[in-house]
C-alpha cells in the first residue's frame, strides 16, 4: 500500500499550494492523528516534506484524502478503501474530467445509495426494538405509558419486526431484554436520559464535537447501546450517528432537546470513533 518514493521525497516548502498536516485537517475536517495514520499505512501519503522533516500535501494529496474521507463515511475497512483509491487514481488523474472520473463518481453514488437503504431499514429497527421487547415481558398498557410516554406504538414496533426479526442484531436486542425486569428498563431510560444530558452539556458549553467532553459524551452512549442491547463499536455507532442526522425521526428527537444538537452528536460520534482508531 506505501508508495515509498513518496514516503521519502523531501523538499523545501516554497510553494503556496502546500499545506502542512495541521492546514490540511483543518480544510479537510480530518484529524492530525488520523492524517498521521494514514501516512503510517500508506493510504494518504504527503507529496512533500520541510526541510525540518514536516508533512506537506499537496492539492492532489487532498482530493485523494477527501475520497477515502467518502468511502470511510459509508463505512468501508481502510483495506478496502485503499483498493478502491488506487483504482480511482488509476481511472483519471486527481481533478481531471472525463469517463474514469465520471466512473468514480458513480460508483461512490451507488456506494451512498446503498448505504442509505442500509441504514434506513437499520433505523426502523433500532428506533423500534425497545418498544417491541417490552412485549417480550407482557408490560400492561399503563406501564408503557409510564416508561415511554403517550408515542408507544404497537404498529411502529410490528413493521420493525417485520422488517428487521432475522437480524442478528435484532436477535441479540430480544435475547438479553427478554430477561430485563420493568426496574431494569426503568434504569435503561434514566440512564438514556443522563447521556444525552451530558451531550446538551458539552453542546451548552460551547465545546468542539471533538472535544474530550463530547467525545466521553458520544462514549458514554454508545457504552449504554452495548451494554443494554448488542455489541456497539466504533465503526457500527458512526452509522448510528449518520442516522440521528438522516432520519426526520430521529434528528426530531435530538432537536427537541437543542436546536442543532443531532449534528453535534454525530460528529461527536465521528471523532470518537476516530481516536480508537488502530
Amino acid at each position: 500500500m506505501t508508495n515509498e518514493t513518496d514516503r521519502t521525497r523531501t523538499q523545501t516548502h516554497p510553494e503556496l499550494s502546500l499545506m502542512t498536516v495541521g492546514e490540511t485537517a483543518s480544510a479537510t475536517g480530518v484529524t492530525v492523528r488520523t492524517l498521521h495514520h494514514y501516512d503510517q499505512i500508506g493510504l494518504v501519503c504527503p507529496a512533500a516534506r520541510s526541510a525540518s522533516g514536516y508533512r506537506l500535501y499537496s492539492s492532489a494529496d487532498v482530493d485523494r484524502l477527501q475520497q477515502v474521507v467518502a468511502y470511510r463515511r459509508l463505512g468501508l475497512g481502510l483495506e478496502q478503501i485503499a483498493g478502491l483509491v488506487e483504482n480511482d487514481d488509476g481511472e483519471a488523474p486527481a481533478g481531471a474530467e472525463g469517463p474514469g472520473r465520471r466512473r468514480v463518481l458513480e460508483r461512490q453514488r451507488e456506494l451512498v445509495e446503498e448505504k442509505i437503504t442500509e441504514l434506513t431499514r437499520l433505523l426502523s429497527a433500532l428506533d423500534t426494538a425497545l418498544e417491541k421487547d417490552m412485549d417480550a415481558i407482557r408490560l400492561t398498557e399503563d406501564e408503557k405509558r409510564e416508561l415511554f410516554g403517550e408515542g408507544f406504538n404497537d404498529d411502529y414496533a410490528a413493521e420493525a419486526q417485520d422488517r428487521w426479526g432475522d437480524t442478528e442484531a435484532w436477535a441479540e436486542s430480544r435475547r438479553r431484554t427478554s430477561q430485563y425486569t420493568k426496574a431494569d428498563w426503568e434504569q435503561i431510560k434514566a440512564q438514556s436520559e443522563e447521556n444525552n444530558q451530558l451531550i446538551v452539556d458539552a453542546l451548552d458549553a460551547g465545546a468542539a464535537a471533538d472535544s474530550k467532553q463530547a467525545m466521553a459524551a458520544a462514549e458514554a452512549a454508545r457504552a449504554h447501546i452495548d451494554r443494554w442491547f448488542y455489541p456497539l463499536d466504533g465503526e457500527f455507532h458512526r452509522c448510528l450517528g449518520d442516522m440521528y442526522v438522516q432520519d426526520p425521526r430521529f434528528a426530531a428527537t435530538y432537536e427537541e432537546l437543542r436546536p442543532g444538537l443531532a449534528q453535534y452528536l454525530r460528529d461527536a460520534i465521528h471523532a470518537n470513533a476516530d481516536r480508537h482508531l488502530p
